[in-house]
């Protein structure tokens, strides 16, 4: 249940403010979930593309346009996948750089979760508490989260979510799927959804569903991590977002953040995410028709928390770097890419990186006899 902290407010925010069909939304991440248990037979997250999402969000964009940029995103990454482009690209990004990468995510989940209880998404404003009561609560949440990490407690407090998301809004529960619709697209929906949507997440998608979860997995799984291949991690969710654009769904990518937080609330196998698919597919199915009413009474402080300790824990990864100069670059790429902007922040790291490389392995000049 990790990636709910991340999962929920987006879902809720494309179903409620987009109008996108909550059986779209949910149903090709659960078969997503339920892909990534068969090919990776580890805790592989699914998660909607964050910067997308967002953006999306935030200008009101329609459902043709979010699923012509999931159409977009699927071909891209698939054909990058199927090709080996992106396991040749990872090469060329040294250990200090991901780990930037890792930090930024990290900082991104603190942000978020400030952000729900502090300035609730009008989705969710309804059911939500003050900060006043919020904050001490999401607090708690963290507290809790982070000191029994080993143990089920995510299941337990997103129990006790689902039980107070029933009390306030069970009423509003209707049975079955709701509609699915094919999108409706022309040229100029597609050039919208390239430059608005697509451009900006294509950068994030592939250094942090890619690399940065790949790395993850080996740090946490060894060698059994190795299946966990950049362009396999492309080719699954991008076969995914083709499935998303064709339904008018929610475009979803994986992620290390989410992978951090399976790890740390417990997951160790395949397990973890079957189970995650075969809920939201059942919930996309089942409920799908009454959904967006009692997705926003789940409460607020309980996301924040989970993903506030995910936040925290991703950004610990940093540790295992060894000397000053592997440290600059993690926080250099980290801070720039929080502050401003990822894509920026990885350009200037890695030709920084390569040009000391460079410089390094010249041969001396030796001085004249």
């Amino acid at each position: 249940m990790a990636d709910v902290g991340v999962l929920v407010p987006i879902a809720v925010a494309l179903i409620v403010g987009n109008g996108l069909s909550a059986t779209a939304v949910l149903l090709p991440a659960g078969l997503l979930y339920v892909t990534a248990a068969w090919v990776y037979r580890l805790p592989v997250p699914v998660q909607p593309l964050k910067a997308f999402g967002a953006i999306a969000i935030a200008k009101g964009l329609g459902s043709d346009e979010i699923a012509a940029g999931a159409l977009l995103m699927g071909v891209i990454f698939l054909t990058l996948g199927r090709l080996g482009l992106l396991d040749l690209a990872a090469r060329t990004f040294p250990r200090p750089l991901i780990r930037g990468v890792q930090l930024t995510v990290g900082l991104l989940f603190l942000k978020i979760a400030w952000g729900l209880v502090t300035d609730p998404p009008k989705s969710f404003s309804e059911h939500a508490l003050s900060a006043g009561w919020a904050l001490p609560l999401a607090l708690f949440t963290l507290v809790l989260a982070f000191a029994l990490r080993d143990y089920p407690i995510t299941l337990a407090l997103v129990a006790v979510g689902a039980i107070v998301t029933v009390v306030l809004a069970g009423g509003d529960a209707a049975f079955g799927p709701s509609a699915l619709t094919l999108p409706s697209l022309d040229t100029a929906t597609i050039v919208t959804a390239f430059t608005v949507l697509v451009v900006p997440q294509i950068p994030l998608s592939f250094a942090n569903s890619c690399l940065a979860t790949a790395d993850a997995a080996k740090v946490y799984f060894g060698e059994e991590g190795s299946r966990v291949r950049p362009g396999r991690l492309a080719t699954t969710f991008g076969s995914a977002n083709l499935l998303a654009g064709a339904v008018s769904g929610m475009p979803v990518c994986h992620g290390a953040g989410g992978m951090t937080a399976h790890y740390a609330f417990g997951a160790r196998t395949g397990g973890a995410p079957l189970a995650m698919g075969g809920l939201l597919i059942t919930l996309a199915v089942g409920l799908g028709a009454g959904l967006a009413e009692l997705l926003t009474a789940f409460p607020l402080p309980i996301l924040a928390g989970v993903l506030a300790t995910a936040g925290v824990l991703h950004i610990l990864l940093v540790r295992d770097l060894r000397g000053a100069r592997a440290w600059a670059f993690a926080l250099f790429v980290g801070i720039v890419g929080f502050e401003l902007n990822l894509t920026v922040a990885l350009g200037i790291g890695l030709a920084l990186w390569w040009g000391a490389e460079g410089l390094r392995r010249l041969p001396r000049l030796r001085p004249a006899a």
